[in-house]
């Protein structure tokens, strides 16, 4: 699979609608990331530097701002499952789109500081 639609084109309609909502909003608030597959999974690029990744799963979206988006987001975060750099999204409650795009506009602003 080399790219990120066909990715997405893979799971049931229902989890497709939650990969797409996850990729609008990566797209919206991080201009000019370079979008595709890494690791088997949508990944996306800001300045050569890793920003996000996301995967479906079938009880879960799995999703990785590392390394800062997460600890930035540590009490937001806290009620959902998490491993080591990823979080998980239950497929069984909606996605928290706002939190979401908090953390892509963190992440863009960390990558982008860090560049200098």
């Amino acid at each position: 699979m080399d790219d990120v639609a066909a990715y997405i084109r893979s799971f049931p309609p229902d989890i497709q609608v939650r990969l797409e909502d996850l990729r609008r909003i990566i797209l919206e608030h991080a201009p000019g990331a370079l979008e595709g597959i890494s690791y088997g999974m949508p990944a996306y690029k800001l300045h050569g530097k890793p920003l996000l990744y996301f995967a479906g799963y079938t009880h879960h979206i799995g999703f990785y701002a590392t390394p800062s988006g997460h600890s930035a987001f540590e009490t937001e975060l806290r009620t959902y499952k998490q491993g080591k750099g990823s979080v998980q999204f239950p497929l069984d409650q909606p996605l928290p789109l706002d939190l979401i795009r908090r953390i892509v506009l963190f992440r863009v602003e960390d990558v982008s500081r860090s560049r200098s």
